[in-house]
């Protein structure tokens, strides 16, 4: 520990002493609310996580101005990112020749020529998949696996008998059930909320069709249209709203039927979600399992795509997007279905990322509970042993993580590693005091927010969508940490992270924080991760550039 707080201070001295190095370019971490514009154009959304505060008042990650004034004459070096999620459209037009290929491994000869475990591993892993193609799409919620653990070992027992650690395992059983139930009627509540809604957005739509004689609507088509009803043009624009929201009439139908089928598969304590594995998920040591298909559900599970290509889309090809860094190969490791992670899949997703060279390992997700978290912190010890960065989301329950009776998993409360980053959630504009509305936050375990509302990435079969939450921003957080890795490869994974937490940018806002009891009270931005800031590409770049230079 001793040693990165002398690098912090280091960094501190060094960045004052050599202000007017690096072609005189300063850092500028501090910055007003008065400087955020109060709306954005249609052509700013699209790419508003790249812009600068100060030269264009979004409050993005000056990526645009890092490529422009900081690495026109400088080469880099490629790095892989493993993306830890669902499977990944790796055919996608703007992600296909980022996708990583496995040198040591001949494909289809059904051998495992680098004698790595895994037979045919040209791409990455899927580890939720079988021999015979088939892969897991819904899995249980880690709560619902505690719940089963738990009926094995109290079915037929008198209570009156139990030791004191059975009473205490009972205690937590039953706690379990009335979650359980809670969150079925809130299942419940939330389907009858999309039904509700998806029959306004119908009774909507069919009043525009009718009045301009429509067969579909489509925001293409309504964008086109005009008219001086002000009543039909007050829901034209409410359409295409909902629509860029992410809630059109078909978006609206696959959610509700996900959470029928959360209830029915996810949330079913009697749904068996690993028999077609035929592992077993409490022996770690058990890896004989999953296959090489990294693309074969993709109309169900599609996360890792949009996440891939917020960090990876290739840039400036006149296609789609453009993502973070071009120097780089994503390597995907599917661990993630329609529910919880398994936490043995996902030590092994991090241990595989290691010891195939990944330099920087994404991982967009979590959850409340879990079983085996010492096989999760043992592999990201693992990860920062091998100097690499493991990044992962803070959630989306507007929730305070720094409270002790609130979990969230994976996490870094033992401190088992010095090159975790979990990532907040920041927005464009300040309704919520920059602050994501969804976006866990803490003081002291969340460590640095990123741009996550409307986000505009890739999505399956060659398209693309706007997108939220702190999955979009933790991958901003990677591709920046990619992008320091590729121009400063002599940098190890502490100091990156080091540099992401200091380089970034502190805004001086008020944010409104609505509690789970109604209450609401005022804090400063600041006080929402340990850096208090929104990570910075053009600063990180600059810091890296002078700590490496003070290297050689």
């Amino acid at each position: 520990m001793k040693k990165h707080m002398f690098l912090l201070s280091y960094l501190f001295i060094y960045l004052f002493i050599s202000c007017n190095t690096s072609k005189n370019l300063k850092i500028i971490e501090f910055a007003d609310q008065k400087l955020v514009k109060n709306s954005l154009s249609e052509t700013e959304i699209l790419s508003w996580l790249h812009k600068d505060i100060f030269n264009d008042s979004i409050p993005g990650i000056s990526l645009e101005k890092a490529y422009r004034e900081l690495l026109p004459d400088k080469k880099e070096q490629e790095v892989v990112v493993a993306v830890i999620d669902t499977e990944v459209d790796i055919y996608h037009e703007d992600l296909k020749d980022q996708i990583w290929n496995n040198p040591n491994e001949i494909a289809k000869n059904g051998l495992d020529d680098d004698q790595n475990g895994y037979i045919d591993d040209i791409y990455g892993w899927n580890f939720l998949g079988n021999d015979n193609g088939e892969n897991v799409i819904y899995s249980n919620y880690e709560y619902i696996r505690m719940i089963r653990k738990f009926a094995k070992v109290f079915e037929g027992k008198d209570e009156k008998n139990f030791s004191d650690a059975e009473r205490k395992d009972f205690e937590t059983y039953n706690k379990l059930l009335s979650i359980h139930e809670k969150k079925l009627t809130e299942a419940e509540s939330r389907l009858l909320s999309f039904e509700t809604y998806l029959k306004r957005l119908t009774g909507k739509q069919d009043s525009l069709k009718l009045f301009f004689s429509l067969d579909t609507i489509t925001k293409e088509n309504l964008s086109a249209l005009q008219t001086d009803n002000d009543a039909i043009e007050s829901l034209r624009k409410k359409v295409i709203e909902y629509i860029d929201m992410g809630y059109s009439e078909k978006a609206t139908i696959e959610y509700i039927v996900g959470i029928k089928k959360g209830i029915k598969r996810s949330a079913n304590i009697e749904y068996k979600e690993r028999e077609i594995l035929g592992d077993n998920p409490d022996d770690i040591t058990d890896t004989d399992y999953g296959n090489n298909n990294v693309s074969g559900n993709l109309d169900q599970l599609y996360h890792g795509t949009l996440i891939t290509g917020i960090i990876a889309a290739k840039r400036n090809n006149q296609i789609g997007i453009n993502g973070i860094v071009d120097s780089i190969k994503i390597m995907p490791l599917c661990v993630s279905a329609n529910g919880d992670e398994h936490d043995k899949d996902i030590a092994l997703a991090i241990r595989y990322a290691v010891d195939n060279g990944a330099k920087v390992i994404n991982m967009s997700s979590g959850k409340s509970f879990s079983m085996q978290q010492e096989w999760v912190n043992s592999a990201i010890k693992y990860a920062e042993n091998n100097d690499v960065l493991f990044i992962t989301s803070a959630g989306n329950g507007n929730l305070n993580l720094d409270i002790p009776e609130i979990h969230y998993y994976p996490n870094n409360n033992t401190k088992a590693s010095n090159s975790f980053l979990m990532v907040g959630a920041s927005s464009y504009f300040l309704k919520d005091g920059l602050k994501n509305s969804s976006t866990n936050y803490g003081k002291e375990n969340v460590d640095i927010f990123a741009p996550g509302n409307k986000i505009y990435t890739t999505n399956i079969k060659n398209t693309y969508k706007f997108t939220r939450g702190t999955s979009i921003a933790t991958s901003i957080v990677s591709g920046v940490a990619a992008l320091i890795r590729s121009y400063y490869p002599n940098l190890k994974a502490y100091q990156v992270k080091e540099i992401l937490m200091t380089s970034g940018v502190s805004y001086n806002i008020n944010t409104e924080i609505k509690a789970q009891d109604g209450t609401k009270k005022t804090l400063p931005f600041s006080e929402l991760s340990k850096s208090g800031k929104v990570v910075n590409a053009y600063n990180a770049l600059l810091m890296a550039e002078r700590l490496a230079a003070a290297k050689e």
